[in-house]
């Protein structure tokens, strides 16, 4: 299944039915009186959390979501059938906006929860509700009240307790191959991951998730590579795993390359600064002891824990894994009244960029009486046509 994290879709709930205009003709009752039925409510677009469900790719072939009007009223006091809820089901951790002006809406962070997108008109009320001492023959019912429509932009940030980052061939795809039962794509070239993955890692009898993303180059916030806006699925992590390449082919310094990522974070949001961090020394079985100790002093200021790591050899693997589960659960008994983690506010997003409906009112055109239309060879001094075509 192909994975897609961002989607634009429209919802549009049912409009109520109309009241009825009716009057109660029977046998011997020559004056029955109104009794018209009250119209019913309009469908409603319900957006809720499933966690069987892990991409948007649905939405992205059907983004048009429009439920069904309510029936209208009938005599003998009938009200109409309402409409049914049309349930649009989502990934666990998707985040609702507005897409034209990029507020956040709802943040569908637990399995179950439930977000009224556009609300049902009412239904209409018939005439049997404006019988009166001097109006016994009402001829009037209201009409159905209209639904709500809205455009949506729905963005995935998955649910990880740690995220993996890092320059491209850094080693975290082969980190989380060797942690959890994650079988990535693995090759040596750089940006083999081009999709976020998740692994599940178990140490005795607890458990947690681990996300690997693509790889950021320099400039990734100016689009560069990839870009930067992958780096949703890691907003929600209570810990962050820097992995620094020990020794680089291009013969960089992995301190700078450490600076280098932690630039394109704070480029994405400035939050990204307050989250903690361990920082990996990767493939520490390209470098000796000694300058594996010097690389550790360069780098123990930088984050909480610092470490060198072989995913190859295994060397300080499992007790780095046993290290990592313990500071995992420590996190989450402290944020227990937040299961799905927190997002950051100043995150980039594509809401909020699309173009208001054109207004033709609000264009203001002067008019020049030095300008001539006429073509009389001489164009000194002439002003361009514009024809505005909406």
């Amino acid at each position: 299944m192909r994975f897609l994290d961002e989607v634009k879709i429209y919802v549009c709930s049912g409009e109520g039915g109309s009241g009825s205009v009716s009057f109660r003709r029977e046998k011997f009752i020559p004056f029955g009186g109104p009794d018209g039925g009250d119209g019913g409510r309009g469908g409603d677009v319900v957006l809720q959390a499933d966690p069987q469900l892990n991409t948007l790719i649905d939405y992205r072939y059907r983004p048009h979501i429009k439920a069904r009007n309510g029936v209208s009223g009938m005599g003998r006091s009938r009200t109409g059938p309402s409409a049914e809820t049309v349930l649009v089901r989502v990934p666990v951790g998707t985040l609702v906006r507005d897409e034209f002006s990029g507020a956040i809406l709802c943040d569908l962070s637990r399995p179950g929860q439930q977000y009224l997108a556009a609300r049902g008109g009412d239904g209409g009320r018939g005439n049997q509700h404006f019988k009166t001492s001097t109006n016994q023959a009402p001829r009037r019912a209201d009409p159905g009240f209209p639904g709500e429509e809205r455009t949506l932009r729905l963005e995935l940030k998955l649910l990880a307790d740690v995220g993996l980052i890092g320059l491209p061939n850094a080693g975290k795809s082969t980190l989380i191959s060797k942690i959890s039962a994650a079988r990535p794509k693995i090759a040596d070239y750089p940006f083999t991951t081009i999709t976020p993955n998740l692994g599940v890692v178990k140490h005795d009898d607890f458990s947690f998730v681990v996300a690997d993303i693509p790889g950021l180059i320099e400039g990734a916030h100016e689009g560069a590579g990839l870009g930067h806006l992958f780096l949703k699925h890691v907003e929600r992590c209570r810990l962050l795993v820097h992995l620094v390449e020990a020794d680089p082919l291009d013969g960089s310094d992995p301190v700078a390359n450490f600076h280098l990522i932690e630039m394109e974070l704070t480029a994405y949001s400035e939050a990204f600064a307050a989250k903690p961090r361990w920082i990996v020394i990767s493939k520490g079985d390209l470098i000796d002891d000694a300058k594996s100790r010097r690389l550790e002093r360069r780098l123990a200021k930088l984050g909480e824990r610092v470490t060198t790591l072989s995913s190859v050899t295994g060397k300080n693997l499992q007790d780095w894994q046993g290290k990592l589960a313990g500071r995992i659960r420590s996190a989450q008994e402290e944020a227990a009244l937040h299961p799905g983690g927190t997002i950051l506010e100043d995150a980039p997003t594509r809401a909020g960029q699309a173009f208001a409906p054109f207004d033709e009112e609000s264009w203001d055109v002067a008019e020049d009486t030095d300008m001539d239309d006429g073509d009389d060879g001489d164009d000194e001094g002439k002003g361009v046509e514009c024809v505005w075509v909406p």
